[in-house]
């Protein structure tokens, strides 16, 4: 069985191919449970639903029950997710989706497993349809080009909610990557959303930041918290804190490191999430002190680690944080030894030490290779960083140039074909991060093409995507401050503190054969030297002025 049962009475299988045969020989539809561990909902329907024993017994009876941990099987996850968790899908022994809801009490279980029945029994498989995400197909080509940007900048003044911050007019994500490309485009918009997050998102008691907020006016949090997310904001404050140079955004960044160094670490990396117990959120500090904590899922999921990496070490990169530097070194080298091999990174290892198999999907290779371009432009230190991304290039990226989720092959609907835009993003990101750390040419061509694939949708892109938007205008004119001293020089520290963030500071340039002179800095667009500085105060004002 994958991830906790609790308490119920379903006699739950593992998904996979032995599931799917066992419902297509006995003329059974699969009930997949796609659930997480932070997800109080999943709990609450574990105690009520699944544990009344005659719903599990019809469950039984009726159905071949699957469980899957959507964070330890995100291919799943992206396919099969309704919405939230607990996702409940009804799926014919091919995979195809017959039903799907999420969180169900008793009576509202009953109901949909009646009418499951019904059309399973009077239809079949026919019963069964491909969620509309795998009937889209490969995303549509076109040109990159500044309007992409542009039209981005149109949507996200549209979008804007004057009167609370944020985007949208109901339920209010922080978005931290639409943060950072509003920092250096709409710079108001952002910082009056950090300033929302700040005050209604920030656990000011245990630490981390919560997960959404329910209402438009950032009230009724949902009480999660996730290793991702918190990095993504922790990452966001620390570019406000570069632009504007206002404490309080450093606060708020530090208050993240310490709260992922400290609950979530596991030792030697960072742990997956911590639960979101409202009951436990309500108390007051006093009360608190004397309540157990959330649980914390101490899983160590590569793509979340890598996230983690990066964002401790933009903190570095602006405040010379010793304590972020230390615990991003620690991660990165467990991480690298524990599960990568050969460039192919594996999704998992859980807290027995067991690695899970599922390897080479695109969001751990993606996101590490993110923490590790970070780790080669602030330490110096690149790890396997153009050995993942090889590896990524090779086996995931199409002859469009898309990039596919993973590997080819697996059980229901995990096999077919799926091109995901926002990881894709993440993935080119890195890619031209490194094609101007490394000085290879094909890392950036990668990128473009990544970004290609998708320029055909550009027009119809929400705010929730900015980032392509950011990527796009990077690869039209990527920037590099190419430093001729090591990492952690008076000049690199010069450069990673005073660069756009959408800029990549180079350490050891001189060590090209085309790099600036020993002891030198550079400004480097699109490949041309635009000015140089010999120190770190020429350099402030070349990057400032």
């Amino acid at each position: 069985m994958d991830g906790d049962s609790g308490p119920t009475h379903v006699e739950w299988h593992v998904f996979g191919e032995e599931a799917f045969a066992l419902a297509e020989q006995t003329g059974r539809p699969v009930l997949l449970a796609l659930v997480t561990r932070w997800s109080q909902e999943c709990h609450e329907m574990d105690e009520q639903t699944y544990a009344e024993p005659r719903v599990a017994a019809h469950v039984n009876k009726g159905f071949v029950p699957v469980r899957v941990d959507a964070d330890r099987h995100p291919r799943v996850r992206e396919r099969y997710n309704m919405g939230g968790f607990p996702s409940t899908v009804f799926l014919t022994p091919d995979g195809e989706v017959i039903a799907g809801a999420t969180l169900l009490g008793v009576e509202g279980f009953r109901g949909i497993l009646d009418s499951v029945r019904e059309a399973w029994d009077s239809r079949g498989t026919a019963a069964g349809s491909v969620p509309r995400v795998l009937r889209e197909g490969p995303p549509p080509g076109g040109s990159l080009d500044a309007r992409i940007e542009e039209q981005m900048i149109e949507r996200l003044l549209g979008a804007y909610d004057e009167e609370f911050g944020g985007w949208g007019s109901n339920v209010k994500f922080p978005l931290p990557r639409t943060v950072e490309f509003a920092l250096v485009r709409a710079r108001e918009q952002a910082l009056r959303t950090l300033e929302a997050v700040h005050t209604h998102l920030l656990d000011t008691y245990d630490g981390g930041f919560y997960r959404v907020a329910r209402n438009r006016n950032w009230r009724g949090a949902r009480r999660e918290k996730l290793t991702d997310e918190n990095a993504a904001l922790v990452r966001a404050f620390a570019h406000a804190y570069r632009y504007t140079g206002e404490e309080t955004y450093h606060e708020a960044a530090e208050t993240g490191v310490k709260y992922l160094t400290t609950t979530l670490w596991t030792g030697e990396a960072f742990g997956a999430s911590q639960g979101g117990d409202e009951a436990y959120f309500r108390l007051g500090p006093a009360e608190r002190e004397e309540a157990d904590p959330p649980a914390v899922d101490r899983t160590v999921l590569a793509d979340r680690n890598g996230l983690a990496i990066d964002a401790l070490l933009r903190v570095a990169a602006y405040t010379d944080d010793e304590r972020a530097t230390r615990y991003a070194r620690r991660a990165r080298e467990f991480v690298c030894e524990q599960l990568v091999d050969g460039g192919r990174v594996t999704h998992c290892l859980d807290p027995e030490g067991d690695a899970h198999r599922q390897s080479g999907l695109l969001l751990d290779q993606a996101r590490l290779l993110v923490g590790l371009t970070t780790s080669w432009a602030v330490l110096g230190e690149p790890g396997p960083a153009e050995t993942v991304a090889d590896w990524t290039v090779d086996r995931l990226q199409t002859d469009a140039g898309a990039f596919r989720d993973g590997p080819a092959g697996g059980a229901g609907l995990v096999g077919e074909p799926l091109h995901p835009l926002d990881t894709a993003v993440e993935a080119a990101d890195a890619l031209l991060d490194l094609s101007l750390l490394s000085g290879e040419h094909r890392y950036r061509e990668a990128a473009r093409r990544a970004m290609a694939a998708f320029a055909g949708a550009s027009d119809r892109m929400g705010v929730e995507v900015a980032g392509y938007a950011s990527v796009v205008a990077r690869l039209c004119e990527p920037c590099a401050i190419e430093v001729g001293t090591p990492a952690g020089s008076d000049l690199h520290r010069a450069a990673l503190r005073f660069a756009g963030h959408e800029s990549v500071v180079v350490p050891r340039a001189d060590e090209r054969p085309d790099g600036p002179a020993s002891g030198q800095a550079r400004l480097v667009v699109d490949g041309t030297e635009r000015d140089s500085a010999d120190s770190p105060a020429d350099l402030e004002g070349l990057l400032t002025g």
